[in-house]
C-alpha cells in the first residue's frame, strides 16, 4: 500500500472510529484500491470501523457496489457473532456465580463497550480472570462439566463453548517481570472496591476499573509487539478507553503505575500515535508525553505486523520453527523485537521469552 493510500485509509479509520469527519481526498479510489483497503482492513481487524466511515462520504468516494455489498454481508457476520458473544458471557457469568466462582471480564466485549457501536468491535475469543482462588475452582468445573480444554503457555486454559473460543487467566496483567507481581497484585487488592459492572443481556457483569483496564489492555499491547507485533484493532482499544474514561481516570495514579512496572516510556509513544494518527484528542490522554517523542517507527511496525503480527509482508518467506512460534522467521522477529523494545521497557523485553518457556514447560498446570 503506497503511502498516498495509506493516508486515505488512516482517515477512513478515524472517520469511523469517532464517528465524525470527513474524507480529504482529491481523487476516486479505483475498484483495486478499495480491494487493497478492504484486505488490509481485515488482517488489522478494523473492517468494521472503515465501513463505520462511509455514512460520512460522498457517494463518488464510496467504494463500488459489488465490495459493499460484501462488506455489509460481513458486517452482519460481526454483528451475529458479538450478539452470541454476549449471550454466551451472561451464561457463563450466571453458571460460574452460581458456584460461588467470581470471573472479571477481560478485554473484549468489556472494551467494545466503550465504542460508539459496540457490536461493531470484532472480539476474537472471551476472556475471564477470577478473583481469590476462582481460577482452580473453575478449572475443576469445566471438568465436572466434561468440558474438553487445554491448559496453555502464560497461565491460562482454553477451550470451545457452543463454537465460541474461551480462555481463562491466572494473571491479571501481561507484565512479565517477575520483580514487579507483588506490586500488581498490591494494585489489584487496592482497586477490589471500585470495580465496575457492564450490563450485558440483562446481566451485570463485573469489569475492572478504568486505570486498570487500561493498564491492561495497553501492557497486552505492548506483549505481542515484543513478541510479533499487533494490529490496528488494539490501537483504537486503547484510543477508545481513554476517551471513555477521561473523566473517570485518576491519572496521576494511572502515570504511577505505568511508571512502577517499568513501561511508562514505551506508553509515551503508544500516546504520541493515538493522538497523532489515531485522531484521539490530546485533552483525552491521562498526561502529556516529552515533546521530543517519536512513534513513526512503530507505527510501522503496527502497519506491518497486522493482527497478533500474523500478516507481516517482510517475513512471509521466512522458515517457521514451531518449537519456537507458528510465525516466520519466529527467532529472528523475536531477536529484533527484544533490541527494539528494550530501551522503552527493557525488564519486560528481557523477561518476556524467559516467562513465556517457563510457562509453557514449567508453569503449566498438569493433572
Amino acid at each position: 500500500m503506497d503511502h498516498k493510500l495509506r493516508d486515505i485509509f488512516l482517515q477512513l479509520l478515524r472517520i469511523g472510529l469517532w464517528q465524525k469527519g470527513s474524507l480529504n481526498s482529491e481523487r476516486t479510489l479505483s475498484a483495486i484500491e478499495w480491494s487493497q483497503i478492504y484486505s488490509f482492513a481485515t488482517t488489522h481487524v478494523v473492517e468494521s470501523l472503515i465501513y463505520d466511515s462511509f455514512s460520512f462520504l460522498d457517494e463518488s468516494q464510496l467504494p463500488p457496489q459489488t465490495l459493499r455489498l460484501k462488506w455489509t454481508v460481513r458486517m452482519d457476520q460481526i454483528e451475529r457473532h458479538n450478539t452470541k458473544m454476549n449471550e454466551i458471557i451472561a451464561i457463563q457469568y450466571s453458571s460460574f456465580t452460581k458456584q460461588e466462582i467470581f470471573p472479571i471480564l477481560q478485554k473484549g466485549q468489556g472494551v467494545a463497550a466503550c465504542y460508539i457501536k459496540p457490536l461493531h468491535r470484532i472480539s476474537g475469543d472471551i476472556d475471564w480472570y477470577f478473583e481469590e482462588d476462582g481460577y482452580a475452582k473453575a478449572r475443576e468445573y469445566l471438568k465436572l462439566k466434561k468440558i474438553n480444554f487445554q491448559d496453555t503457555a502464560g497461565f491460562s486454559l482454553d477451550y470451545q463453548w457452543n463454537h465460541i473460543h474461551i480462555e481463562h487467566h491466572k494473571r491479571l496483567f501481561d507484565i512479565k517481570s517477575p520483580f514487579k507481581y507483588s506490586y500488581l497484585k498490591n494494585i489489584e487488592t487496592s482497586y477490589k472496591d471500585k470495580y465496575q459492572e457492564l450490563l450485558i443481556n440483562n446481566v451485570a457483569i463485573k469489569v475492572l476499573a478504568p486505570e486498570l483496564q487500561i493498564l491492561q489492555v495497553n501492557a497486552h499491547i505492548l506483549k505481542h509487539m515484543i513478541s510479533f507485533g499487533i494490529g490496528l484493532r488494539q490501537i483504537c482499544d486503547a484510543a477508545r478507553l481513554y476517551i471513555t474514561y477521561k473523566d473517570q481516570i485518576d491519572a496521576q495514579a494511572l502515570f504511577q503505575m505505568y511508571k512502577e512496572v517499568g513501561i511508562l516510556k514505551w506508553v509515551h509513544i503508544l500516546h504520541h500515535i493515538l493522538t497523532k494518527h489515531i485522531g484521539l484528542p490530546n485533552d483525552a490522554l491521562p498526561f502529556s508525553y516529552p515533546e521530543d517523542t517519536q512513534s513513526d517507527w512503530m507505527l510501522t511496525e503496527i502497519w506491518h505486523g497486522g493482527n497478533f503480527g500474523y500478516y507481516d509482508d517482510r517475513f512471509v518467506n521466512g522458515k517457521t520453527i514451531k518449537t519456537i512460534s507458528v510465525h516466520p522467521d519466529g527467532a529472528k522477529r523475536l531477536w529484533s523485537n527484544f533490541k527494539r523494545y528494550f530501551p522503552y521497557a527493557p525488564q519486560e523485553a528481557i523477561f518476556f521469552p524467559i516467562i513465556k518457556l517457563y510457562s509453557k514447560f514449567i508453569g503449566i498446570d498438569r493433572d
